[in-house]
């Protein structure tokens, strides 16, 4: 069974960097399509980013230009650097392949 587990987040002021990784557990990593969802509070959960196994990216608007996210076959991992953070990117941030979802990481951003 594929697990995956997401590090990487914090509090982080406006304007501020961070960068998420999503563990994958076994190495079937290199077909898969990943994605990166996020949650806020009374909101619904939305498609920020994914990358398929030919490293096609696809971006929600709201995060272009700030948000790049990448893969490394070799160590099995997803990555979302996310740059120019915004109190409105403040979500709980979910790996998501197929019907496989991570645990989640937080990220608040906030001065």
């Amino acid at each position: 069974q594929l697990q995956l587990v997401e590090s990487g987040g914090g509090l982080v002021q406006p304007g501020g960097s961070l960068r998420l990784s999503c563990a994958a557990s076994r190495s079937v990593f290199s077909p898969r399509t990943f994605g990166w969802y996020r949650q806020a509070p009374g909101k619904e959960r939305e498609l920020v980013a994914s990358i398929s196994s030919g490293y096609n990216t696809n971006y929600a608007d709201s995060v272009k230009g700030r948000f790049t996210i990448s893969r490394d076959n070799a160590k099995n991992t997803v990555f979302l650097q996310m740059n120019s953070l915004k109190p409105e990117d403040t979500a709980k941030y979910f790996c998501n392949s197929g019907l496989i979802w991570g645990q989640g990481t937080q990220v608040t951003v906030s001065a």
